[in-house]
């Protein structure tokens, strides 16, 4: 008898009499030789862009320290590892980079590597990718990064499309800056800035209570890179260990004060305090199967279950965990109350109160570290980094489910 069958006979037992066996029991309880699962998590800190400590640090400063500290923590053969993909959106080169900053790291040549990207999403998208080939057989153990360097690889924005598309109303709106979008939520669906502000500051100060509590130690690599120091000029040598963004002792009251950052789209609520900041940093998932897992002697953080995706429409990207989190939780057969942690991604505080007001989700639930608008949001790097940030909240509760969504560019969930 398999251990999975008999923690669902011990769990039946437990329950004869009284109630049926409830989908997250059945979720809990059940082991398979070939459910995917994850070994190792671990992220960088989160630095300013364009000012903070990695703003001189190249894409490559990012993923071979990463890398490195991935080899060495789980203590496995790099000749094990069949596959990494990267998830990244502003490198014009990654393809080139990364397979390069692999190698450099210590995989061998036959570790293949791919770079992804679906914008906000992009490091989501490679862990479910490597999850995927790893579900079906393809391969039985990879490594999934998401990684942005905001400071050297500045957004240019949409390219230029022929008249003919930019006659089609929907991609037009692709072609739109993001705060656009979260602007037409505000108006659209009567999210207050008073409510945005209230949001934001809660992220602040949970991010806050994080950092001086030292929850988020486990999941940071400290990372040693060198920087020009804007006040002498010289280059120097520094280590980064936490998280930059965070602004202890902020409040609603403190953000209402900021003025708006895009006076030129009503209602204009979106500010530098209840935005995503931009940022740099990296964040990378080691994932096998089961049985290979337990065959190698490596820990088991957590199993990934299922991902989903959603379309929406483009002029209000942000509703999209909305839609694609009650998407995923119905093929899982599992409710919202079944779920212990949400990390949905703070790409504008408009897009955050309206997901989490209209999917009904306790706020104590959501982002219990804080997110984006309090430590920022590298673009290729979140997705991965949310999975980071939920692995060791879940670890240090003692809790079980966590749930990641996350609005994107061109209106994807």
């Amino acid at each position: 008898m398999s251990a999975s069958t008999q923690r669902l006979q011990q769990l039946s037992g437990q329950l004869a009499g009284s109630e049926s066996l409830s989908a997250r029991d059945i979720l809990l309880a059940t082991r398979k030789p070939t459910d995917v699962v994850i070994c190792l998590a671990l992220r960088t800190p989160l630095a300013k862009a364009h000012k903070g400590a990695f703003k001189d640090t190249q894409l490559d400063g990012l993923l071979v320290p990463l890398l490195n500290a991935v080899r060495d923590k789980s203590k496995l053969d790099p000749q094990l590892v069949e596959e990494i993909v990267v998830g990244n959106v502003l490198h014009k080169d990654a393809t080139f980079l990364t397979r390069a900053s692999c190698v450099a790291a210590g995989y061998p040549a036959s570790t293949a590597v791919s770079t992804v990207s679906r914008w906000c999403s992009s490091g989501l998208l490679a862990v479910e990718s490597v999850a995927n080939k790893i579900a079906t057989g393809g391969i039985d153990i990879g490594i999934a990064v998401g990684a942005e360097s905001m400071s050297t690889n500045p957004d240019n924005g949409a390219p230029e499309f022929p008249a003919s598309f930019m006659a089609d109303p929907v991609i037009n709106d692709i072609t739109q800056p993001m705060p656009w979008t979260a602007e037409n939520m505000a108006r659209d669906f009567n999210v207050t800035r008073e409510l945005q502000d209230e949001f934001a500051a809660e992220s602040f100060q949970k991010a806050e209570a994080s950092q001086k509590a030292g929850w988020p130690d486990d999941e940071i690599l400290p990372v040693t890179t060198r920087w020009k120091n804007p006040k002498t000029g010289e280059v120097e040598t520094v280590q980064v260990s936490r998280d930059e963004g965070v602004r202890y002792g902020t409040t609603k009251e403190s953000l209402s004060k900021i003025r708006s950052a895009f006076p030129q789209w009503p209602p204009a609520t979106t500010t530098g305090g209840n935005a995503s900041q931009l940022t740099d940093g990296a964040a990378a998932v080691l994932l096998m199967r089961r049985d290979v897992a337990e065959k190698l002697g490596q820990p088991i953080l957590g199993r990934f279950v299922l991902s989903t995706v959603a379309g929406v429409d483009p002029r209000i990207m942000g509703i999209g965990p909305a839609v694609a989190i009650p998407k995923l939780l119905k093929k899982v057969g599992l409710s919202k109350d079944d779920i212990d942690v949400f990390e949905i991604n703070e790409a504008f505080a408009s897009m955050l109160v309206y997901c989490v007001e209209q999917l009904g989700l306790d706020r104590a639930r959501v982002n219990p570290r804080g997110g984006a608008i309090a430590f920022g949001h590298p673009l290729g790097c979140t997705g991965a980094r949310q999975i980071v940030t939920a692995l060791s909240e879940l670890k240090r509760t003692q809790q079980r489910i966590a749930v990641t969504s996350m609005c994107v560019g061109t209106a994807i969930a």
